[in-house]
């Protein structure tokens, strides 16, 4: 089985993206700079590089744990249930929580994740997605903060995939299907 042939074209720069991460966690250190522990989640698997790199930025006490999430349905048309595939190790009852996304897009994901989280009592649960598609929103979920607001583009690179593959590329890019 051969794979349909697609090109990337670059819509935001590794440059892009490591200025916003600072920005992005100079606004964290100031919501939690009170916190004795932050404990920061990501969401597997495409927030992977996200969160790595974020983490560094962070002049905070920190602890990392990660969540798998899988939306599922037909092949036509998503369900939109969440089905938990890996739960974190830790407790987050007491504790300040910022939950990293790679995309909100229908926004049922985080909704529920959040929803989870919250039902588990931590002090603080805020959250942070490198890409917003405020176009194709679903729910009435948003992070409280985002970095990039991008359109209802299908994007690769920087922890993010098509078929498992992309995902090492250092930037975020538009993927194309050429007209063969």
């Amino acid at each position: 089985m051969s794979e349909r042939p697609y090109v990337i074209d670059e819509m935001i720069s590794a440059k892009a993206i490591a200025a916003r991460i600072e920005e992005l966690s100079n606004a964290i250190q100031e919501e939690f700079r009170d916190t004795n522990k932050l404990v920061v989640v990501g969401l597997l698997r495409g927030s992977f590089v996200f969160i790595a790199d974020l983490v560094r930025e962070l002049d905070l006490p920190v602890e990392v744990d990660f969540l798998e999430a899988s939306s599922y349905g037909d092949s036509m048309e998503s369900s939109r249930e969440v089905r938990i595939l890996k739960d974190l190790r830790g407790q987050i009852e007491g504790r300040d929580v910022l939950v990293v996304e790679d995309i909100v897009d229908t926004g049922h994901t985080l909704k529920h994740v959040v929803g989870l989280l919250e039902s588990r009592d931590p002090a603080r649960l805020r959250t942070i997605a490198l890409l917003d598609k405020p176009l194709r929103r679903e729910t009435d979920v948003a992070a409280n903060w985002i970095g990039f607001s991008i359109p209802d583009e299908f994007v690769v690179g920087y922890g993010i995939d098509y078929a498992q593959r992309n995902r090492n590329l250092p930037f975020i890019g538009k993927v194309r299907f050429p007209e063969v």
